[in-house]
């Protein structure tokens, strides 16, 4: 009893402590750069939006919140041994790395960067005489074991973040293909600020963990105490080849894959403390080979949402509209309207318009197999029906999927990544 009175008072004043730490904001203040940002692409390309900025902002901090808590839970028992100066060095580095690519806003390069320069400060003691002792002793002193272990559980937590909400806040685009060819893609997206609770080793005196975390040694000895440590996750995938959920599925296998590989290695690092420069080394090198791997893997497919002979490829539903009301689904393909072919948007209007009382639409599904769905229409309302096609070859805009810095970031918020065409497709 004594021990769970004494947990939750600490508990209380971690999250107060939390309350206080400006980089949690920045998190936020990243996630709805990004939905706005999500907003107006979709505006600009489609003339609509099919998202909310504010209710994916909420679900997004609801999912950290509850993921932050998890993983908090599964640390205390694996052991976080990081230091207040840990802290301010990984968030540091991270905003460092972000003005290379924002993608680099991502604890696995961080991490492994500090490693890397632990390991250095360890085979040269001498660098003390020259570094500033503000920046050398805390990077000297880091539990590389734990850190990397840190890396770990938020990758794996960042892979079921993946496989539930990745697909959810996918947003369609139209991009330039491999041949020049403007075709439909989706762009998968998620930001997560993660409030971690870590149980730590402090010098208390008295106060014993009743068990010993796996990662620390001897750090434990002294006493704990549990320490805010606010954590953003994030991941990034384009596909032209799969639907949202397919794409977001197999981003997550990569990351518990990823997540699992560097447990491993984080336990090498802490038993043998030789091993600690490779495994961080492997936790920016495993990273980046994520990423091309998915790049490469899309490169090798043809693309999903572009128009064939079959009639016209549907890229989105907006929700609640007729369409969606009828069940049609992104990746189904209009063959016929009331009975005619449609291989045009200039033909499906038509063919709406033949019938002033009843849209009935002939779908290809997901399947291959034909299904059949009506809907009653409306005075003016045959261009509402909430289908966003793959583009054409008229198509007006499309957006660059370049690689950004921090600084490209903030003003693609003003002047967005779209561009027109030079040439006629």
């Amino acid at each position: 009893m004594e021990f769970a009175a004494e947990l939750l008072r600490r508990i209380a004043q971690a999250l107060l402590m939390l309350l206080t730490q400006p980089f949690y904001y920045i998190g936020i203040l990243f996630v709805i750069m990004q939905y706005r940002r999500q907003m107006r692409l979709e505006r600009k390309l489609f003339h609509t939006r099919l998202h909310s900025w504010a209710g994916q902002t909420w679900r997004t901090l609801l999912a950290g919140l509850a993921g932050g808590m998890a993983a908090s839970f599964v640390l205390a028992f694996t052991g976080a041994a990081l230091q207040p100066d840990t802290v301010l060095f990984l968030w540091g580095t991270a905003f460092l790395l972000t003005l290379v690519r924002v993608r680099f806003f991502c604890i696995a390069y961080a991490a492994g960067l500090l490693g890397i320069l632990h390991s250095i400060a360890a085979a040269f003691p001498q660098l003390g005489q020259s570094v500033p002792p503000q920046i050398f002793r805390p990077i000297a002193e880091l539990e590389i074991g734990s850190l990397l272990a840190l890396v770990a559980v938020l990758h794996l937590l960042e892979a079921g973040l993946v496989r539930i909400q990745g697909a959810s806040g996918a947003t369609p685009l139209f991009v330039e293909g491999k041949r020049g060819k403007i075709v439909g893609a989706y762009h998968l997206q998620g930001i997560w600020p993660v409030p971690l609770l870590l149980v730590v080793p402090a010098q208390t005196g008295a106060d014993f963990l009743p068990w010993t975390p796996w990662f620390g040694g001897d750090v434990w000895s002294s006493g704990w105490t549990i320490a805010a440590f606010p954590a953003v996750i994030g991941f990034s995938a384009m596909t032209v080849s799969r639907l949202p959920q397919v794409k977001a599925k197999r981003c997550a296998g990569i990351l518990l894959a990823y997540g699992i590989v560097m447990l491993l290695a984080a336990i090498c690092a802490e038993m043998w403390p030789v091993a600690a420069i490779g495994a961080s080394v492997l936790s920016i090198v495993l990273h980046e080979t994520a990423v091309w791997y998915g790049q490469w893997e899309e490169s090798q497919q043809s693309p999903r949402f572009v128009h064939d002979e079959r009639g016209l490829v549907i890229l989105g539903v907006l929700p609640a509209s007729p369409a969606a009301e009828m069940g049609i689904r992104a990746g189904e393909i209009i063959h016929k309207v009331n009975g005619v072919k449609v291989r045009t948007k200039e033909e499906l209007h038509r063919a709406i318009s033949q019938n002033p009382a009843f849209c009935k639409l002939e779908i290809i599904n997901l399947e291959g197999q034909s299904k059949f769905v009506g809907r009653a229409i409306f005075s003016g309302d045959h261009h509402q029906l909430g289908i966003l096609l793959a583009p054409d070859d008229h198509v007006i805009v499309y957006a660059q999927t370049r690689q950004m810095s921090l600084i490209g970031f903030v003003r693609t918020q003003v002047t967005g990544l779209w561009k027109r065409p030079t040439k006629e497709m």
